[in-house]
């Protein structure tokens, strides 16, 4: 898979991003999926969950609050 995923999970009470997450991971074997979380526990856990399954993480602050957390395989 060539483009990026999008995953919008701001205002999403945990364990929920991790679960938006995961579908994308499910949809996207490899390439890039983006996450955009608007809390450190999101990210966190996004992060964690994602590296678990082999991913690599990492993530950017944008100024309005909100958490580009990038993923690639």
């Amino acid at each position: 898979m060539s483009d990026s995923l999008i995953v919008d999970a701001r205002g999403l009470s945990c364990p929920q991003p991790v679960l938006e997450t995961r579908a994308a991971l499910a949809k996207a074997s490899s390439g890039q999926v983006e996450v955009l979380v608007d809390t450190v526990t999101a990210r966190e856990n996004v992060g964690r969950f994602a590296r678990s399954q082999g991913w690599n993480c990492r993530s950017e602050e944008e100024g309005d609050g909100t958490y580009r957390v990038i993923l690639t395989r």
